[in-house]
C-alpha cells in the first residue's frame, strides 16, 4: 500500500461526505464548523489503512488536525503515535475541541496512551472552558478503562477532583464527570467501593447537578 499524504486523505474524506448524517449528528449535540457526516466505522477503517501504508502518521495527524475538518480531527487522534505526542501538543489540541465527540474520541484513542495522561486528567479537570474541562474527565474515564498498567490506588487519586467539580452544571462537563465516576467504579471491586463512597459524599453537596451525577452513578455501581 502506497504512503498517503494529507491531500489524498482529505480528498477521501470529502468523497465519503454525507450531509444527511450531519443533520442527524446535530440532534445528538455533535457540532463543528467543517462537518462531513462520516461514521466512526468508516473513520476507523481509514485509520487502519493509513497506519498500514507506512506513512509518517505523527506528521499526518498534525496536518489533519490543522485542516479544521471535524472528521479529520477524529482521524488524527486515531492515527497519531502516542509515543511521539508531547504535552504541548495535547494542550494545543484541547483548545480546538468544539464538540463532545472530538473530545472523547481523541482522549480514548490517543491521549490516554501517552506518558502525560495522568497529569493532564487532573490539570484539565480544573480548566474553565467547557470542552477543556470535559477533556479532563473524559481522559479520566478512558485512562481508568484502558490503562491496566496503572494501579487502582493511582486511579483513586482522581476521585477528589470528581467531588470538587461535581457542581459544574454545564451539560458537557457534568456528563463527563459522571462518566469518569462510573468508569472508575467499573474497573475493580476496590474502585467500585471507592466510587460509591465518593458518590455518597457528592450527595451531601447542596447542588442539583451534584445529586444527578451521584444518583446516576449509584444506580449503575450498586448493581452486582
Amino acid at each position: 500500500m502506497a504512503k498517503m499524504n494529507k491531500e489524498a486523505i482529505i480528498k477521501e474524506l470529502e468523497s465519503q461526505a454525507n450531509p444527511k448524517n450531519v443533520a442527524g449528528m446535530a440532534r445528538f449535540g455533535i457540532q463543528g464548523e467543517k462537518m462531513l457526516g462520516i461514521s466512526m466505522p468508516v473513520l476507523r477503517k481509514m485509520g487502519r489503512d493509513i497506519k498500514k501504508s507506512g506513512s509518517d502518521t505523527h506528521q499526518l495527524a498534525q496536518e489533519l488536525w490543522e485542516s479544521g475538518i471535524h472528521e479529520a480531527k477524529i482521524l488524527a487522534g486515531i492515527i497519531d503515535d502516542p509515543r511521539l505526542v508531547t504535552a504541548k501538543q495535547m494542550d494545543s489540541w484541547i483548545k480546538d475541541f468544539d464538540s463532545w465527540d472530538v473530545c472523547d474520541q481523541v482522549c480514548m484513542n490517543l491521549f490516554d496512551k501517552t506518558d502525560f495522561a495522568f497529569d493532564k486528567c487532573i490539570e484539565w479537570s480544573q480548566r474553565k472552558p467547557e470542552f477543556e474541562k470535559r477533556a479532563g474527565f473524559a481522559l479520566m474515564a478512558a485512562f481508568a478503562w484502558h490503562r491496566k498498567d496503572v494501579p487502582d490506588t493511582k486511579i483513586a487519586e482522581f476521585l477528589p477532583y470528581i467531588v470538587k467539580e461535581s457542581t459544574d452544571d454545564r451539560n458537557y462537563v457534568r456528563k463527563a464527570v459522571n462518566w469518569a465516576l462510573r468508569q472508575i467504579g467499573k474497573r475493580s471491586d476496590y474502585l467500585r467501593k471507592e466510587a460509591i463512597k465518593t458518590a455518597q459524599e457528592i450527595l451531601k453537596i447542596d447542588s442539583k447537578t451534584a445529586h444527578w451525577i451521584a444518583n446516576d452513578a449509584l444506580r449503575e455501581l450498586s448493581q452486582k
